[in-house]
């Protein structure tokens, strides 16, 4: 399995986890809340919609167009500090651990 396949593996498991939890929405954010210039966007949205919106939308179009993956990765801190807020992001943080460790350096 190359990079790609792994990789696009874990999003599509980080997806289905985010729907699991009922952390899905069907309407995106306004347009200014998806403008955010802040990292996370973390003054507009919080981080289940950061995930669905911005992630992994450009997670998978790194992956669909075989572009350079991200070699510098830690989402973790802020996922975690995020399910203060979010109890239901309890059940995602064990695939961002492991995205973490991928794109963190494992996928090298």
């Amino acid at each position: 399995m190359d990079c790609y396949e792994k990789t696009t593996r874990l999003l599509v498991r980080l997806e289905q986890q985010l729907r699991a939890q009922g952390l899905w929405q069907h309407s995106p954010p306004s347009e200014e809340a998806l403008a955010s210039t802040e990292p996370f966007a973390i003054d507009t949205l919080t981080c289940a919609e950061w995930l669905q919106w911005i992630f992994l939308p450009r997670m998978y179009h790194l992956v669909e167009e075989r572009l350079m993956l991200p070699t510098q990765f830690n989402i973790y801190p802020y996922a975690e500090e995020s399910a203060r807020l979010e109890p239901e992001l309890a059940g995602v943080l064990p695939l961002i651990a492991e995205l973490d460790h991928w794109l963190g350096g494992a996928n090298q």
